[in-house]
């Protein structure tokens, strides 16, 4: 006889892929007619505008637009010069476990952009991305909790609670923002070098079926005056938004990140104001832990028992918490530096090594400063450190960590070189597996009495046996052993003697 088995249903999202895809882009460059010709490359800015991330059978698909802005000092002319540049780009990557019901995330960094001069009129840049993609599939599992109906009566079941924690949905919403913004000073701006963007998600919670999420996207606009002066200005853009999560419970913990799609700063004919149109991508995902009886054993008092067994992973939180690293370092420079222009700093992949309890999570660091040296000429410094965070670990906890610079560089000139003070935040999500055997299906067999022996046992405990594995052994129940010994319900007491009767059918 087949045993009916009651089902728990337990809803969530399962990362099926996570990898990093590294696409190289370059471009040969032409200087436009009407800019000066090139007498020195200073910087290159390089950024990443995402397009569409789509999940095939097998196959993660991506592609977007490198921006890049390359600062140069030309010929002849006081104050610098930019060129601008967008680059398509499209990659993929295989993974037997991706389907189309899959969502991805995208998490995308330039690792390097540099231009190289072929000829005062001509450049060549290269761009090199990683994109750290992640497969998102919505998973639905259910887990035998009891017998129920017809022949449960002369069995015995084993039920165990357990507790999984994991993600339960993963979704992205775009939006865009627009603005005009005064950029400050008396002097007006003849034209914007570069803009660089920083989108931060501060606070996010879910209320009722809703995530509600805001920050600020933080922009940073390099200007150059009639008379050659360049000069930065910052401004915070404030957001939010509501994303509908549909089931997820409002103790969830969610992790949102906003990407650029598609950024435009445009100067407006008096060089006084500067109209800003962003169009932005938040990507969520909500993590909770869940709650279900499970059953992991079963046998008849009567009759033979067959049972299926089923392994369970369930997956806890061990701790969920962001450690800052603040950095102070001096910046060697090429001349003596008297005034700060820009800084900026660049967060590469983390990495991770381990002795024995000790995790230690690293974070290559790049700053690139933009000065003005004692003669009033611009130049860059660049600075390259690796961040070190260490956190107690047991060996069987996995980490994931998302490293990023919460705040802008602060730069200041000093006799030796620049110094440069930034924090690293370390998000970190501990996470440890543990592996439960529950049962799939169950067969009774009501024409083979279960094997007789005497009717009354004396037995005694070995170490680590639990009542019920006793009560198993001899087809009896753990409440009858506990009266017949006069043991409160669950107790094993050490070294002692049990008797133990034996159920009839």
């Amino acid at each position: 006889m087949e045993l009916e088995l009651e089902q728990t249903l337990v809803r969530g999202c399962a990362c099926v892929a996570e990898s990093t895809l590294f696409p190289e882009e370059t471009l040969e460059m032409i200087v436009p007619d009407a800019c000066p010709d090139i007498g020195r490359i200073l910087d290159t800015q390089a950024w990443v505008e995402l397009g569409s991330h789509t999940a095939g059978e097998g196959r993660m698909e991506l592609s977007g637009t490198v921006r890049a802005a390359v600062l140069y000092l030309p010929e002849g002319e006081e104050g610098p010069r930019k060129l601008e540049a967008s680059i398509p780009f499209h990659c993929g990557g295989d993974s037997p476990r991706v389907t189309t019901s899959c969502t991805l995330t995208v998490q995308p960094r330039v690792e390097q952009a540099e231009t190289r001069m072929l000829n005062p009129r001509k450049v060549l840049l290269r761009t090199a991305l990683a994109l750290d993609v992640q497969g998102w599939l919505p998973q639905e599992e259910h887990w035998s909790s009891g017998v129920i109906g017809e022949g449960g009566e002369t069995v015995e079941q084993l039920q165990e609670p357990c507790r999984t924690y994991g993600a339960v949905w993963v979704g992205e919403k775009p939006f865009s923002f627009e603005d005009e913004v005064a950029l400050p000073g008396t002097r007006p701006v003849m034209e914007l070098l570069r803009y660089r963007l920083t989108p931060r998600c501060g606070e996010a919670k879910v209320i009722g079926s809703k995530l509600l999420f805001k920050g600020e996207a933080e922009l940073s606009l390099l200007c150059r005056e009639e008379e050659g002066n360049v000069r930065e200005c910052c401004f915070q853009l404030p957001f939010s938004q509501i994303l509908e999560t549909g089931e997820a419970g409002e103790e969830c913990d969610c992790s949102v990140e906003v990407l650029p799609v598609s950024v435009s700063c445009e100067l407006d004919g008096e060089g006084r104001n500067v109209h800003v149109v962003l169009e932005l991508l938040a990507q969520a995902v909500l993590r909770e832990e869940r709650s279900f009886s499970l059953l992991t054993d079963l046998y008849s008092t009567a009759w033979a028992l067959e049972a299926d067994p089923r392994p369970c992973t369930l997956e806890h939180r061990v701790d969920s918490s962001i450690r800052t690293q603040t950095v102070r370092e001096v910046l060697e420079c090429p001349v003596l530096p008297a005034e700060v222009v820009d800084a900026r700093a660049y967060v590469g992949r983390t990495t991770q090594s381990r002795e024995g309890s000790r995790l230690t999570l690293t974070a290559p660091v790049e700053v690139t400063v933009l000065f003005r040296d004692e003669d009033g000429a611009l130049d860059v410094a660049v600075g390259h450190w690796e961040v070190p965070c260490t956190i107690e670990a047991e060996e069987a906890v996995n980490c994931r960590c998302h490293c990023r610079c919460p705040e802008p560089v602060g730069a200041a000139a000093t006799a030796s070189g620049v110094e440069v003070r930034f924090p690293v935040e370390f998000q970190c999500l501990l996470t440890r597996r543990e592996e439960r055997m529950g049962v799939s299906a169950a067969r009774l067999d009501t024409e083979t009495p279960r094997d007789s022996g005497p009717s009354i046992v004396l037995r005694l405990p070995q170490r680590g046996e639990r009542l019920w594995d006793i009560a198993k052994c001899y087809g009896t129940t753990a409440s009858e052993i506990c009266q017949a010994n006069h043991l409160e319900e669950g107790t094993l007491p050490d070294g002692q003697l049990l008797l133990i009767p034996r159920t009839r059918a």
